[in-house]
């Protein structure tokens, strides 16, 4: 074999431009579905090179009793409040990002540009924070002056649940529910773990009647999801670390099926990084509880996850590039193309996609 060969069997560098293609506004779903778990589903067939067009009502079927899926269990909090600055009585929209110690939060505020370090930041006559530094990313660190607890109180019963930013509207009544997974227990995300959406409770019975294996993980998703790739040459993107936290149960069950020969199915992009996250040597789950802020692009060995449930995700972004990774770039842009054609609903209230 000469060396020109030997080159040319290397594994493509996938740049950012790769993972671009159309898709008509008018496709981006503004609303959830009427009907919870009514959601379309397109089923990838990695092996065959297909795509095929289902209801998401149908996802037991393809599911056996020697497989096991896992699920993220994040919940998402209302992280959108409004303060008033000091002195000026001005209007601060503050959002929440991640909690750094019991009276600390990494926060967003708007407008920026007259929040300084010093300030302080109004919610209630009893609630206030001080603005004690600024982040690389452009935010702020802001100290409460009360207890945890009364703070969280306060964000549940007064804050406005963020949506993305391409839902063209202000959040509703409704969003509080569908905005939410059936499964969601503990409190963290600022973004709902949008695979997670479509299950209903009858669905999880039934799968579980079935003898499917059923656990989760637990990643507080940020709004990082939703930030875009800066750099074409993907080896010099950063993601943001996001928390995660796997239990000694959960790892167990994940690791005996894989050695009893059972599928890992995945329920959303943030339980793979989980998983895939935990590993130390081979291929074995880890209990873990830290952060996390790998990136997953093609081309990847996928050493935990057999299968994937997954939305339709945005041009350029980090979800289509961990798609593609498992299931092949041509592939995933063919069925992505299909999708479009076909009128699929895309991004957070959109169809489902799963990947076998």
């Amino acid at each position: 074999m000469t060396k020109f060969e030997i080159f040319n069997t290397q594994p493509k560098a996938f740049r950012l431009s790769d993972f671009d293609f159309d898709l008509p506004a008018e496709r981006i779903a503004q609303y959830p579905s009427d009907k919870r778990g009514e959601d379309r589903m397109m089923v990838v067939d990695r092996q065959k090179g297909t795509y095929t067009h289902h209801k998401f009502s149908e996802i037991k079927k393809y599911l056996t009793p020697t497989d096991c899926l896992v699920y993220n269990n994040t919940k998402v909090f209302p992280a959108r409040l409004f303060a008033s600055k000091d002195k000026t009585d001005s209007e601060v929209e503050v959002f929440l990002l991640r909690s750094l110690e019991d009276q600390i939060w990494e926060v967003l505020v708007k407008p920026a540009r007259k929040v300084r370090i010093g300030n302080k930041l109004r919610f209630t006559d009893k609630i206030y924070a001080d603005v004690i530094d600024n982040t690389i990313s452009g935010g702020r660190v802001i100290r409460h002056n009360c207890s945890k607890a009364t703070f969280m109180k306060y964000v549940m019963a007064n804050g406005k649940s963020p949506l993305p930013p391409y839902i063209k509207r202000e959040s509703e009544d409704l969003d509080k529910d569908r905005y939410q997974t059936v499964m969601a227990k503990e409190l963290g995300a600022v973004a709902a773990p949008t695979a997670g959406l479509h299950f209903t409770d009858p669905m999880l019975n039934q799968i579980e009647k079935k003898g499917t294996k059923i656990t989760n993980i637990t990643l507080h998703i940020g709004l990082g999801t939703f930030r875009s790739v800066q750099v074409e040459d993907l080896r010099r993107h950063q993601m943001d670390s996001e928390y995660f936290k796997i239990s000694k149960k959960t790892a167990a069950l994940v690791n005996t099926t894989k050695a009893s020969g059972g599928r890992i199915v995945a329920v959303g992009t943030s339980t793979v990084r989980a998983l895939e996250s935990s590993l130390i040597s081979g291929s074995d789950v880890n209990p873990k509880s830290t952060w996390t802020d790998k990136f997953i692009y093609p081309p990847y060995d996928f050493q935990v996850i057999d299968a994937l449930i997954t939305n339709f995700h945005q041009p350029k972004s980090t979800l289509i590039m961990m798609v593609s990774a498992l299931a092949g770039h041509d592939l995933i842009l063919d069925a992505y193309a299909e999708a479009v054609k076909e009128k699929y609903n895309f991004y957070s209230y959109g169809d489902a996609m799963l990947i076998i």
